[in-house]
């Protein structure tokens, strides 16, 4: 786990707060810890880097042909280097002088300080003084700007007019996270003016009600939005989707409050869900959406996340989606095991399904045959095997389950490829495993990543493996590859990176 800015410290009175409420300040300080980092994992990288190693060579000759080239390209260069070394460029001679004014700007304020220092209370004050330096003496336009060490407690004046100032300076990139205690903090609706924004990723903020703002308020360039832990309303969600004409990217991580989905967009082609709870996700008329991903799942109270799929022809990718704790529902039709499969339950479109289910419990392997059968058109299927813990009789599957839940199309004729995650050898696993390589006639290729276990020995993994290599197969050419975790995750998602890059076929795995 990336953790590249750590929390800064409670202060003495938050200390005693939570000493008064019988909570250990120490314990909810880690806890906030865990949460920042998963929501700064989640963030996109900025295109600057401190760990670039920056040096130049002269020529033999002794002529400098850097500061020779024009003024447009010599700018794209001082925008991808840090913003320290960017302004003192303007040492290096005459010629140099004014190119990192006149470039758009990139500013992560983490770089300011040297690697590796600490961010406490008063690091995160020296950082914010040196942001506004920056924003001052630098006139624009502003490409990227990514604000997550600035100290926020206190100076709400000051981010709104850095907002302001952020948005009369051609912003592209915003990249905005609170830090300090306390975590109730609003976030000025100023942003909802930015006009020029293609990428905003908002975290740790309490989001302002939308209420009273401006209807004619719009994002029209807006391509990408991520919200990382936003305490928000369903209405304020409706409202900055409503008024983003040409999304394609939607990124939610960390949600913890209760928020229904509902998208109705002519542009969104990928939406993402990381450890967020929704009661609902419906994707209503998305004509253009291609991947549909709730990764980390979680529920409240025992409350499901309904996903419904209404109209989405070009939906390709679909999952995790988690037999035990989500319902599905296809056009008008709440999909359960009994289901009768007709065309009005098929979404023919989707070729990647991940589920995510547990072998050995009979509420969740009924619904498996079903859902298959609902998404007909499958190549590659990913599962996600979780531990069955500790269940009743009536639960566990009956060991005929497979053998007399009859042919499933998909598996038969289409499937190409399995990924098999957390693979722990139970029996009920390999029960599944049997049946689906005894039915795949044009399956090419397996994938078996083990569970983190601890084995006795090395005789007690290849017991588990050894089922996996005898097993008979419909498809003589099927390759198996049996091997560690197929991605650092563990096939759950943890970061948008992978998924919002088109140019990743299957953001799913990682080898």
């Amino acid at each position: 786990m990336d953790t590249r800015v750590p929390p800064v410290p409670m202060d003495p009175a938050t200390v005693a707060d939570f000493r008064r409420q019988g909570r250990d300040p120490d314990d909810v300080e880690q806890l906030f810890a865990r949460v920042i980092s998963y929501a700064h994992y989640a963030l996109p990288d900025p295109p600057a880097s401190v760990d670039a190693r920056l040096f130049a060579l002269l020529p033999h000759d002794g002529i400098d042909r850097l500061s020779s080239l024009p003024d447009m390209l010599l700018g794209n260069i001082v925008s991808r280097i840090p913003v320290k070394e960017a302004a003192r460029t303007a040492a290096l001679s005459r010629r140099w002088h004014g190119v990192w004014r006149s470039a758009p700007l990139v500013l992560v304020d983490s770089h300011v300080l040297p690697a590796g220092t600490a961010v406490v209370r008063a690091e995160a004050r020296r950082i914010t003084s040196a942001v506004s330096r920056v924003f001052a003496e630098h006139p624009g336009p502003f490409r990227c700007v990514h604000l997550t060490s600035s100290y926020m407690e206190g100076s709400e004046d000051l981010l709104t007019r850095w907002l302001h100032l952020l948005a009369d300076k051609g912003i592209q990139e915003l990249v905005l996270v609170n830090r300090p205690w306390p975590l109730s903090l609003t976030l000025p609706a100023t942003f909802l003016g930015m006009t020029t924004l293609t990428r905003l990723y908002l975290g740790l903020w309490k989001f302002p009600n939308t209420a009273n703002v401006p209807r004619a308020t719009c994002f029209p360039n807006l391509r990408e939005l991520g919200l990382c832990s936003v305490h928000m309303a369903n209405k304020d969600l409706d409202f900055i989707l409503d008024r983003s004409p040409v999304l394609e990217t939607l990124c939610v991580q960390g949600n913890l409050f209760k928020l229904r989905l509902r998208l109705v967009s002519q542009s969104l082609r990928c939406v993402q869900f990381i450890g967020s709870f929704f009661e609902e996700i419906a994707v209503v008329h998305a004509p253009c959406l291609e991947r549909l991903i709730h990764s980390g799942g979680w529920t409240s109270n025992g409350v499901c996340t309904k996903v419904k799929i209404g109209h989405a022809p070009k939906l390709h990718l679909f999952g995790y989606f988690d037999a035990g704790n989500n319902v599905l529902e296809i056009g008008d039709t709440v999909i359960k095991a009994e289901t009768k499969v007709c065309p009005s339950t098929i979404v023919t479109s989707v070729r990647i399904l991940a589920l995510e289910f547990r072998c050995g419990v009979s509420n969740d392997v009924k619904m498996i045959p079903t859902i298959l059968r609902c998404f007909p058109n499958v190549e590659t299927l990913h599962i996600m095997s979780r531990e069955t813990g500790k269940t009743s009789g009536k639960l566990k599957v009956n060991p005929k389950f497979w053998n007399e839940c009859g042919t499933i199309d998909g598996i038969r004729s289409c499937i190409k490829m399995l990924v098999f995650n957390d693979y722990r050898g139970d029996r009920s696993e390999l029960a599944f495993l049997k049946f689906f390589l005894g039915s795949a006639l044009v399956l090419e290729r397996v994938a078996i990543a083990f569970a983190d276990l601890t084995f006795a020995s090395r005789e007690d993994l290849n017991n588990k493996v050894m089922p996996l290599r005898s097993m008979k197969r419909a498809s003589a050419d099927c390759k198996t590859k049996v091997t560690g975790r197929s991605n650092p995750e563990g096939g759950i998602i943890s970061s948008f990176k992978r998924t919002s890059d088109f140019s990743r076929v299957n953001p799913f795995v990682n080898f």
